[in-house]
């Protein structure tokens, strides 16, 4: 009868933890698509003069080698980058050619292992193009400086327009993801920018396109809604307190859209939010008046343009996006007019909406933190008791003197059972989420969707055995308190009274300390003591990890 209300307000507390933690997130509308103008992607233009248009594979490529000393402006770091520059073969005309740089998507690309087969097909349509080591300085995926990295393309776009070869109006950008952070700046900042070709723009700040990404792929692999509720937490932190302001980042810069852009995307990309994408890149491109703004979306597609599984070598491009995306900036480069649909290809889809309203909520990222720092701590801490109890139980056993422990009879099973359970529940949540991430991978390289399995039904196993947990402790201390009336640890406040009207009477007190010896409660040593409190401060510290996340409500 006691264990029944020790047990429900247990639940109440870590309930109430997951309701605190859960945050505000809009799907709505959902399953939007926007169709396109006409199926054949392929780009078209007006040439009433009859000039033999440049074509890919019209001319061969040559390369050379440059380095520039990349600088990033608040902190004065440079860094020594080659840039790759290839150039049509036997054209020579001064200042008569256009030019694109390429700007890398995440990771750490390099000029050599990054756009080779779109520098060439730009290249042999006559181009002159670079690509370049990705400026990352002393930064990391995290802190990368956006601003910083406009300022270090500019200063390989302003390479190119020293060449002789280069009309220094025509020099343009080739943007692909994260990139596509970086370029409105750049042509802001620039103000000459020919044309820019974005391939999967992010458009939105870091922290609503790929909180986007994130939900919209735990919602495909099949993950369970409760697996999904932890997308709202992750990027719902308040990651400025901790110096790091990337995922506010803003990119919605109205002026980076003023100049004839060309918006690639593939129907599989499924990091991308395209038909809220397409609106927000209309909208500022209107903004500027700015009505050159070509879209194709490709079949089959996937996030870099690349057809199946990115995972293997030598995937190549989807068919047509090559000669669509030479032929347009072919045609842009010589200011012809385009006669072919301004948006064309396979219907362009959309699962959930860019959830706009996520904002950093500062109170639950400390909140979370002090709990898995604790935690930690506490885990930490009994590892290191468990150590020290099974070299003093070794020592014991070999000595054959004393109880190492002294724990009372019953609590050390509990203690054992209870942890072995926690920590399973955490295993499997940690199993869970590995599964989704790599399911995730996998579907971003291009692979199709398995059945969920373990990612859907390991959320009811952990919540069953957290509860089986919760309902241990709320026997543990249970027996506790039992054990504490037993030996008179426990005093009413009428016995308390009681005592101080005898004390009164007789004048000397009623019990003195030194004369009680009650027993153990839970050991008879103090490493028994402290081992059994730690343990359980950190199995209850992992259950409230376990309900930051939402596994109580969800």
């Amino acid at each position: 009868m006691v264990s029944i209300p020790i047990f429900i307000i247990l639940m109440g507390i870590l309930t109430s933890v997951s309701h605190i933690t859960t945050v505000e997130w809009k799907n709505e509308p959902t399953d939007r698509s926007v169709e396109t103008l006409a199926a054949d992607t392929s780009v078209t233009y007006d040439n009433p003069g009859g000039e033999k248009l440049p074509e890919r594979g019209t001319y061969d490529v040559v390369t050379a080698d440059a380095w520039l000393e990349l600088v990033r402006p608040s902190t004065g770091e440079r860094q020594r980058a080659h840039v790759l520059v290839r150039s049509p073969k036997g054209v020579t005309a001064k200042h008569s050619l256009p030019a694109a740089v390429f700007m890398h998507g995440a990771g750490y690309g390099t000029a050599d292992n990054s756009f080779g087969d779109v520098a060439d097909d730009l290249s042999s349509a006559g181009f002159v193009t670079a690509t370049v080591d990705k400026p990352v300085w002393s930064t990391n995926d995290i802190t990368r400086d956006y601003k910083a990295s406009a300022h270090a393309y500019g200063q390989v776009v302003d390479y190119l327009r020293s060449l002789d070869t280069v009309d220094p109006d025509k020099v343009g950008l080739y943007a692909t993801s994260e990139s596509t952070w970086i370029s409105p700046y750049l042509v802001r900042d620039d103000g000459h920018i020919a044309f820019q070709i974005l391939l999967s723009p992010m458009v939105y700040s870091p922290r609503h396109a790929l909180g986007f990404f994130v939900a919209q792929d735990f919602a495909i692999v099949g993950a369970n809604p409760g697996y999904q509720s932890i997308v709202r937490r992750v990027f719902s932190a308040d990651t400025a307190r901790f110096g790091l302001d990337n995922l506010d980042f803003d990119p919605l810069v109205a002026q980076g859209y003023a100049i004839p852009t060309f918006v690639a995307y593939g129907s599989k990309d499924v990091m991308t939010a395209q038909v809220d994408g397409i609106t927000e890149i209309e909208g500022m491109a209107r903004q500027e008046d700015n009505w050159d703004v070509t879209v194709r979306n490709y079949p089959v597609a996937n996030h870099v343009m690349r057809l199946g599984d990115e995972a293997e070598e030598g995937t190549p491009l989807v068919d047509g996006y090559e000669d669509d995306m030479v032929d347009w900036a072919v045609g842009k480069t010589r200011g012809l007019e385009e006669t072919s649909a301004s948006i064309a290809g396979t219907t362009i889809y959309q699962s959930i909406a860019v959830p706009t309203n996520l904002h950093a909520h500062p109170r639950l990222t400390m909140y979370g933190v002090i709990v898995h720092a604790s935690t930690a701590v506490m885990l930490v801490a009994t590892l290191i008791l468990a150590v020290v109890a099974v070299i003093r139980k070794i020592r014991c056993l070999a000595g054959r003197r004393g109880r190492a422990l002294g724990l009372v009879r019953g609590y050390r099973r509990v203690l054992v059972m209870i942890s072995v359970t926690t920590m399973a529940s955490l295993m499997l949540f940690f199993a869970g989420i590995g599964q989704i991430v790599w399911r995730m991978v996998q579907l971003i390289w291009g692979a199709a969707p398995e059945p969920p399995g373990m990612i859907y039904w390991s959320w009811y196993a952990i919540q069953a055995a957290c509860a089986i947990v919760v309902w241990a402790w709320s026997r543990v201390l249970c027996e506790i308190l039992h054990t504490a009336s037993v030996k008179g640890l426990l005093r009413t406040p009428e016995e308390w009274k009681a005592d101080f009207r005898v004390k009164r009477l007789t004048g000397r007190p009623v019990l003195r300390i030194r004369d009680w010896h009650p027993g153990p409660v839970v050991a008879s040593t103090r490493l028994g003591v402290a081992l059994f409190v730690v343990t359980a401060l950190a199995m209850f510290g992992v259950l409230l990890v376990l309900a930051f996340w939402g596994l109580f409500i969800y």
